[in-house]
């Protein structure tokens, strides 16, 4: 496939590392030289320096013959008009374009990406990506990392494991028998930063960081058996009041079950909107890091704080200051991949990171066919994939013990006439069953082979 990427920022150097390390034939283009030059120098892609939108610098990078464009810079009005140009000139098949502007995105405008009028096939909203992301984190706030699947029936859930975790030094197959109706498999495990798939044989040891996929109906029960105490989110403090603080807070009041929500936003015009667009929730306009503010947001009380300014090191503190006074949990956005080692050590217990947020987002509608969904764990160490299985499959037919998967994938799930099942050994899986893989990054292009993806794609 021949992918053009435009902007090779955090996100679309991610995207080119994924597909460029599958062997796609990938071309960036991006207006700073020096971010073109570290993609080409470290990453098997070509590069070229310039506008984007421009019809000139995309017919250099090959958009003629180009089977998709991802438009990924940090300017809105570029990434679309990049698409319109992919299209009219060069009748590109696939367009994605990143777009930030909560007006853009808005329901009664969605006319605007028609095919006839912007035709940009998938937008992808970072801002909604990470807020779904916080609320994810909230409905398992002691779970580090978490993801839905299968339409919200099954979860892939990380959690640290403390020394007091009444399963460890236990092989993973003997959990199985312990726990033998309890509809959840460990899928990756993370001991002393390296990340793997388990055996049957494999023992968790305290300080292990471990994936798990669970049915819906037993994240309680998962959480309780890994050593975590679940308690219902009752108090929130939201500290930043944009447009990821302010979706998250929305939602929040949504909700059947009241969550008394307080807000902190440091911008007094950015707080006095947000007061303008929520209800029930109190905004309080001040700094989020001030002690005098966050007991006046009740933070001794709260069972959260989510610190989701645009601010990494506001975010860190504050979190951390949050614990510090009380608050039971603390979850942090962090955009710097370095300071997420810094979690563990400050007691912060959950982060979001944007970047991994979207580029699963994006990847969800690059790979091939019936893939359904895609989650990047890690620095694109490995992925969660949802796929469904087509006739032309060569795992159709199989027994799970049957197929030849590579060591670094295992199933975690499987969902049959719309009912997920915990899958052994002797689960068959049959044309029209929906799959949860948990593969490492270099066994990717190997699962796509086996779901035979590729053959229905555009």
């Amino acid at each position: 496939m021949k992918v053009i990427i435009c902007g090779t920022g955090q996100v679309g150097w991610q995207i080119a590392r994924h597909l460029a390390g599958e062997k796609n034939d990938v071309t960036v283009i991006d207006q700073n030289a020096e971010l073109v030059r570290r993609a080409t120098d470290t990453l098997d892609v070509k590069g070229f320096v310039g506008f984007a939108s421009y019809p000139d610098v995309l017919e250099k990078a090959g958009a003629r013959d180009a089977d998709m464009i991802i438009a990924a810079t940090y300017s809105d009005e570029v990434n679309m008009v990049t698409c319109q140009v992919a299209h009219s000139i060069f009748a590109v098949p696939r367009k994605i374009a990143r777009l930030r502007s909560k007006s853009y995105l808005d329901a009664i405008y969605a006319d605007i990406f028609r095919r006839d009028h912007m035709p940009i096939d998938v937008v992808i909203s970072p801002e909604r990506e990470v807020a779904e992301a916080a609320l994810r984190r909230l409905a398992a706030p002691v779970a580090f990392e978490s993801e839905t699947f299968f339409g919200g029936k099954a979860q892939l859930l990380g959690i640290a494991l403390d020394e007091d975790c009444p399963v460890v030094n236990t092989p993973l197959r003997q959990l199985n028998e312990l726990f033998s109706t309890l509809r959840a498999i460990v899928v990756g495990v993370r001991r002393d930063g390296k990340l793997f798939a388990p055996d049957a044989a494999d023992q968790l040891y305290p300080n292990d960081q471990i994936y798990v996929v669970t049915h819906a109906a037993d994240i309680n029960r998962t959480l309780e058996i890994f050593g975590k105490q679940v308690k219902k989110q009752e108090r929130v403090v939201i500290v930043g009041g944009g447009n990821v603080g302010l979706a998250v807070a929305r939602a929040l009041e949504a909700r059947a079950d009241r969550v008394r929500v307080r807000v902190i936003e440091r911008n007094r015009a950015q707080a006095e909107r947000a007061a303008d667009a929520l209800e029930r929730t109190i905004v309080l306009a001040g700094d989020g890091l001030s002690a005098e503010i966050l007991e006046e947001a009740g933070i001794d009380r709260a069972d959260s704080i989510l610190a989701v300014s645009d601010d990494d090191k506001t975010n860190i503190l504050a979190a951390v200051r949050g614990k510090a006074a009380g608050c039971r949990l603390a979850i942090a956005l962090i955009n710097d991949p370095t300071l997420v080692p810094l979690m563990a050590t400050l007691n912060i217990d959950a982060h979001i990171n944007p970047r991994a947020t979207t580029v699963s987002s994006i990847l969800r509608h690059i790979r091939h066919g019936r893939v359904r969904g895609v989650y990047s764990i890690g620095d694109a160490e490995a992925e969660v994939i949802e796929a469904q299985v087509l006739s032309t499959s060569p795992i159709a037919g199989q027994l799970v013990r049957e197929t030849d998967f590579p060591a670094g994938v295992l199933v975690g799930a499987v969902m049959k006439d719309g009912e997920v099942i915990k899958p052994t050994g002797d689960t068959r899986i049959e044309v029209g069953d929906v799959i949860v893989l948990f593969s490492m990054a270099a066994d990717v292009p190997e699962v796509e082979r086996l779901l035979q993806v590729s053959i229905d794609f555009f």
